[in-house]
């Protein structure tokens, strides 16, 4: 592998009521404990839980075996929001293993502690609170 570099797009913030609407597309999504504004239509974000990927992240955040630990961080007054990049298969574990060993979300355990990927630069845009806008990370093993 060599060197390579990265840009992701964010889309969101999908309320969990409102998770229909996250797309059946390949790409790499995050978690957030989030407060909901009724009156403006917008979401605080707190919290960054989780990162993931998936061929189809609509599918997958739906039946997420995780789902019950996430919904452990939100405080009162609080719920799940996620935010979406669309990412094509190739390198999606890559990228998501470079935004997890960089960021540490609590509720991840691969990809935390050690990154044997070669040097990758993510660069982050749009719906992307609790992320850097811009990162590298090195091979550890």
């Amino acid at each position: 592998m060599a060197p390579k570099s990265y840009s992701l797009a964010f889309d969101g913030y999908w309320r969990e009521p409102n998770i229909s609407g996250i797309p059946d597309k390949s790409g790499v999504y995050c978690v957030y404990a989030c407060t909901h504004n009724v009156t403006e239509n917008t979401v605080s974000i707190r919290l960054l839980i989780y990162i993931g990927e998936a061929e189809n992240a609509n599918e997958r955040i739906a039946t997420h075996e995780k789902g019950p630990d996430w919904r452990e961080h939100p405080r009162q007054g609080e719920e799940l929001c996620f935010s979406f990049a669309p990412f094509g298969n190739l390198d999606r574990q890559r990228v998501e293993a470079a935004l997890i060993f960089h960021h540490k979300p609590p509720e991840n355990e691969e990809y935390r502690d050690s990154f044997s990927y070669d040097q990758t630069t993510i660069s982050t845009s749009g719906r992307n609170a609790l992320l850097s806008p811009m990162f590298t990370v090195q091979c550890t093993e």
